[in-house]
């Protein structure tokens, strides 16, 4: 969820010039771009089904209060063309107005995840799950937790079908998992008694890492020493918290310095854990293959002004992919490919995404990241796709945009 207005001015706080990188030559490029108008969806999440269908969602930021049904859009064209999700209504249990998730199991089962907020209070709400076992044309929903001041919920899913879901409050990073498609949960020890639940990554033998933070409930609440990585072998029964590889600077929300929400992690299939983040203006990868006791690291690119909510995947082969903002004067969005065969990472970026989401500060209207992270994945066809908000109050415009990307042929 989009914590306060406001991100938009570190556009007007750059230097006023182009974006560049120094890490890479730009070698991914813009294969196709589709602008999707429907209701406003912040923070938006894709996923690819086994039949090639796609899903995204996202959340509004209308003056609701959490008692509506989420939204979900599917695809069967690759992203041509897309269509209304029917979840289920709030009497079904189908709620939520705030930060989603999609996950799939290797059974076919989807897992939508979803948070309610309250707009007035700036606190969360609640904590839902929603299963669909035939490929998002039903859906059953779980309430997983309605605690106040909830946030940041993530789901993923283990090869042996083991469903995980995380999220925070409070009282610090909760877990809890299911082990039949959805039907039942059980609540697992909590990861940590503070700090945000910043990203959930699954492993390929079931081995989970949770990125824990120091702000949390919404950004109510700061404790700096809450600033680790956990990771558990057991399913959650136990785990081992590591210092994360870099220097970052936390500061509680709104008190300047570089936007820092998601803090992204993701395991390949050999078993390496990774961790992409920013210092300032340059973008740094770390690698560890001891699951998470020791790291080494790399700076992949340098931005002319600062790089901020990164956000990264990676799959079976190695590969990684990377989204971050970029603070130059017309705001962007780069797409990085990260090959991992080599001594250090093999770096493909795109140019800066001029997306369409604006936001109005102090009388002026400037690109807005309109969340905390881009979502990224590489699809079956092997093009890499990026959804964006559309969101242009000036017209009324809404929607998302999705992006498909290639590497440039030599």
């Amino acid at each position: 969820m989009l914590r306060a207005q406001g991100w938009v001015v570190l556009a007007l706080l750059a230097a006023l010039i182009t974006s560049t990188t120094t890490a890479a030559e730009t070698a991914l490029a813009l294969k196709r771009v589709v602008h999707f108008e429907d209701f406003q969806n912040r923070e938006p999440m894709l996923l690819e089904l086994g039949s090639g269908d796609l899903l995204v969602s996202g959340f509004p930021r209308y003056p609701h209060e959490p008692a509506r049904a989420p939204s979900l859009w599917r695809s069967e064209d690759r992203g041509e063309t897309w269509s209304r999700v029917d979840v289920g209504s709030p009497a079904d249990g189908a709620i939520g107005n705030s930060d989603v998730d999609l996950a799939l199991a290797p059974d076919g089962t989807i897992y939508f995840a979803t948070m309610g907020f309250n707009r007035t209070t700036r606190k969360g709400t609640h904590i839902s799950i929603g299963i669909s076992r035939d490929g998002g044309d039903t859906w059953t929903w779980t309430l997983l937790t309605d605690r106040e001041m909830v946030d940041r919920p993530w789901v993923a899913v283990a090869p042996d079908g083991t469903a995980h879901v995380i999220w925070n409050d409070d009282q610090g990073v909760h877990h809890v998992l299911s082990k039949d498609s959805g039907a039942s949960w059980q609540t697992m020890p909590q990861v940590h008694p503070a700090g945000g639940s910043s990203h959930l990554a699954l492993g390929p033998g079931g081995e989970l890492a949770v990125r824990v933070t120091p702000i949390f409930a919404s950004g109510n609440l700061f404790d700096v020493e809450a600033e680790f990585i956990a990771v558990s072998t057991d399913g959650g029964s136990t785990w081992a918290k590591h210092a994360p590889p870099g220097n970052r600077e936390w500061r509680p929300f709104g008190s300047g310095g570089v936007p820092r929400w998601v803090e992204p992690i993701a395991w390949d299939n050999s078993g390496a854990l990774y961790y992409l983040w920013s210092e300032g203006a340059s973008m740094h990868l770390g690698k560890s293959d001891d699951r998470g006791g020791s790291w080494k690291s790399w700076e992949i690119a340098t931005e002319s002004t600062l790089a901020f909510f990164p956000y990264l995947v990676a799959n079976a082969s190695g590969e990684l992919l990377a989204t971050w903002f970029t603070a130059d004067e017309a705001m962007g969005l780069r797409v990085g490919q990260l090959g991992m065969g080599a001594a250090k990472p093999q770096v493909l970026l795109s140019e800066a995404l001029a997306f369409e989401s604006w936001a109005e500060t102090d009388g002026a209207w400037q690109r807005d990241t309109a969340g905390e992270y881009a979502t990224v994945a590489r699809l079956a066809n092997g093009d890499i796709a990026v959804v964006t908000p559309l969101l242009d109050p000036r017209v009324d415009r809404m929607g998302f945009s999705f992006w498909r990307l290639a590497p440039v042929a030599e």
